[in-house]
């Protein structure tokens, strides 16, 4: 399965941006979907997650403001992203997994917050 993410950019403090990762290969119906996210010289983090049961999960760097969700039909995986500040910059990568791990990550989308 290939993932592709796109939507990102630069944005002021506040405002929102949102992210669509497109997913491409015959396996779709996975049991989770996500986005992680990557600043230099730091470790990719969670950001959000969604599973087919269905059940969401964010950071608490995030909750409240972003909302991940999944349209299976256009097998596609969306996080909106409102109130956006500094420390939400980087790059933004779509994950595929199962319940017990991920799988894999597509090309990331790089979103940047200026104060």
């Amino acid at each position: 399965v290939q993932l592709q993410a796109s939507g990102g950019g630069t944005v002021q403090a506040g405002g929102s941006l949102s992210l669509t990762c497109s997913t491409h290969g015959s396996i779709f119906s996975l049991d989770t979907w996500g986005w992680d996210r990557q600043t230099p010289g730091n470790e990719r983090e969670f950001v959000a997650t969604w599973t087919r049961l269905p059940t969401t999960s964010y950071a608490d760097s995030v909750k409240g403001r972003f909302t991940i969700s999944v349209d299976s039909g256009k097998r596609t995986v969306y996080l909106q992203m409102n109130n956006l500040t500094a420390e939400d910059s980087g790059v933004y990568y779509c994950r595929r997994g199962t319940f017990d791990r991920s799988l894999g990550w597509g090309q990331g989308t790089q979103v940047t917050v200026s104060s």
